[in-house]
């Protein structure tokens, strides 16, 4: 490129402005602005002269239009190695701009106001500036382009040591940052768009043709699901709902690529209760919880279920950590704590394991604000709505047997239907008093989960109840779950051999509901 002479510089994020412009102006640039950039510029007596001097047209229409000139873009796309160009400029009065810093109206942060306008939201959508940061970026081998303002020293120190020129391999640089920068603008505003209607409730879309994400790189992994596998970790710049994704590591290594999935999969748990709870998952499924009085009584619950299988594994409370529990989790080897805070002596204990990796997640809150989860294939995504079904009164449910459930059966079928939802399927669960007894994940048969969750459980299940996730295809599950003690089952009907298992259910004395929702994981 050759020597900067003339910049332009307009700016809605005025970090480190000043300072810029002052050394810009100290090199012998020529500084055009914009509306509140050239104001704050001649605040701090830095000679700055307004675009519609430069173009010879006022801004207009309450500042919608002052950039979109001629002189503007062809001082930026005009190639400075084409005689043909430069001959061009030349014949329509048209001067070279060989810097721009130029960052976006706040379209971001506007969203994100509670009670934000669509009026408002729609104002804040920026034309003029990536206008120019994609004509500069374009032409970035005669022009320099900034849009962070944590590239603004290291441009002067390159400028000053340069004799006035940037390094080809800077400029590109640069112009790559635009165009990372300009498609999240571009994709925040489809995105927030996609879900609105602008007034018009017939253009509500559940599914839009063409999906648009927005994730920032929150750090990159030592490696992915395996060592050989490389991985990093984005997070969705427009989710405000608690998540893992939005919890701060307080204590401990940096999380793993199985670390997020597994702490997502007991967030997303023990977000299901409103009693005090503990939920531990190992492999992306949970195998123990608990709810109590209190939360060591829950997480003593759930880690009786399968203690062997607690070992090493990951955490989540919906309450704060006291002392008491702080103890009982550093009696064994875990990888990481959940929780919405901790009392100052529990994070004093629990910090005493130097590797346990410690996350505060901020308030669990049960509200629900994404409605929307995707999964990656190979050429394509699968994108659907979160299974966010419920049952709010378990009474409400058809009784399919001539046995009806008991009090203390109906509360152990709601706890063990809002594990089930977050257990791979086939899933069946074995509960009883606020506590999972055994837990059947992820087998190829229904019978299988049965016979898996029988053999893992610790304890009698006398008198237990059975959740499964799906309906039982044959009356083989609900013999085989008798024969271990099980005395009701909440399920969701739906099979061509119902008759054949309720009938089952009737033989053995079982009460059997039917919920007529199922609840697959894969």
């Amino acid at each position: 490129m050759k020597k900067i002479r003339r910049a332009l510089i307009s700016v809605s994020d005025k970090t480190g402005l000043s300072e810029f412009s002052k050394e810009l102006a100290a090199l012998g640039v020529e500084i055009l602005s914009t509306g509140g950039t050239a104001k704050t510029l001649r605040e701090k007596a830095i000679p700055v002269k307004d675009i519609s001097d430069f173009t010879g047209f006022p801004e207009i229409l309450d500042g919608r239009v002052k950039t979109l000139h001629p002189k503007v873009h062809g001082g930026l796309l005009g190639r400075r190695d084409l005689p043909s160009h430069l001959e061009q400029m030349k014949q329509n009065g048209i001067e070279p701009i060989d810097l721009i810093a130029v960052n976006l109206y706040p379209f971001e942060a506007t969203i994100k106001k509670p009670g934000v306008s669509f009026e408002e939201a729609i104002e804040n959508i920026d034309i003029g500036g990536p206008a120019m940061l994609r004509s500069a970026a374009k032409n970035y081998k005669d022009v320099a382009v900034i849009v962070d303002p944590s590239d603004y020293g290291r441009v002067i120190q390159e400028i000053k040591e340069g004799e006035g020129k940037l390094k080809e391999e800077t400029l590109f640089f640069l112009a790559r940052k635009v165009f990372l920068h300009t498609s999240r603008y571009d994709s925040l505003i489809a995105g927030y768009l996609s879900r609105q209607t602008g007034g018009v409730p017939s253009l509500a879309e559940d599914f839009p043709p063409v999906l648009t994400f927005t994730y920032e790189k929150a750090q990159n992994l030592r490696y992915g699901e395996n060592p050989h596998q490389r991985g990093a970790f984005y997070r969705d710049i427009g989710s405000l709902e608690p998540s893992v994704a939005r919890s701060a590591l307080i204590h401990g290594k940096e999380m793993s690529y199985n670390n997020y999935l597994d702490s997502n999969a007991a967030v997303e748990l023990v977000k299901e209760f409103r009693d005090t709870a503990a939920v531990i998952v190992k492999h992306n499924n949970p195998c123990g919880v608990g709810i109590g009085g209190s939360l060591l009584e829950a997480y003593r619950k759930a880690k009786t279920t399968d203690p062997i299988s607690a070992f090493g594994g990951v955490i989540a409370f919906n309450r704060p950590v006291d002392l008491d529990t702080a103890k009982e989790i550093t009696s064994t080897f875990v990888e990481v704590v959940l929780a919405p805070s901790y009392q100052e002596d529990a994070l004093f204990e629990l910090k005493k394991k130097r590797d346990i990796r410690i996350l505060s997640t901020g308030s669990l809150s049960t509200e629900i604000q994404e409605k929307i989860e995707f999964k990656k294939i190979i050429g394509g995504l699968l994108y659907q709505e979160r299974d966010l079904g419920v049952i709010s009164d378990m009474k409400s449910l058809k009784v399919v047997t001539r046995r009806q459930p008991t009090e203390q059966e109906y509360a152990a079928m709601d706890f063990a239907w809002k594990v089930c939802k977050h257990v791979k399927s086939n899933a069946i669960i074995f509960a009883f008093d606020g506590q999972t007894i055994g837990i059947g994940a992820g087998q190829m048969s229904r019978i299988d989960s049965v016979q898996l969750a029988s053999s893992k459980a610790q304890k009698s299940l006398t008198g237990s109840v059975m959740a499964s996730d799906a309906f039982f295809p044959f009356r083989d599950g609900v013999d085989a779950a008798f024969k271990a003690g099980i005395k009701a089952v909440i399920q969701p009907g739906g099979s061509i051999k119902d008759s054949e298992v309720i009938r089952a259910a009737d033989e053995h004395g079982m009460a059997m509901v039917f919920t007529g929702m199922r609840h697959f994981r894969h």
